[in-house]
């Protein structure tokens, strides 16, 4: 509800929303982080039961960096919006 008020106020100073528009309308349709994060440690073990390259499994290990990374703002974020929600 919020992000649609943020939106309709940028519309009404004339700015552009349409970014912030398609991320709503695609909420239902994403993957959760959670859910990818397992999937990526799933191809991590794959990775390295199949003896793929250190390079390779290093690259995908950062992916699971920068997703936790992500997780980690969302979850701070949805914190203060909850405490303002109050």
């Amino acid at each position: 509800m919020i992000k649609k008020i943020e939106i309709l106020q940028k519309l009404d100073n004339g700015e552009s929303a349409s970014t912030d528009a398609e991320d709503v309308l695609n909420e239902g349709n994403t993957i959760s982080h959670s859910a990818a994060l397992q999937s990526v440690e799933t191809l991590l073990d794959y990775m390295g039961q199949r003896g793929f390259d250190y390079g390779d499994i290093t690259a995908v290990r950062k992916i699971c960096v920068d997703m936790r990374q992500e997780m980690d703002k969302e979850q701070k974020q949805r914190r203060i919006t909850d405490f303002f929600k109050q």
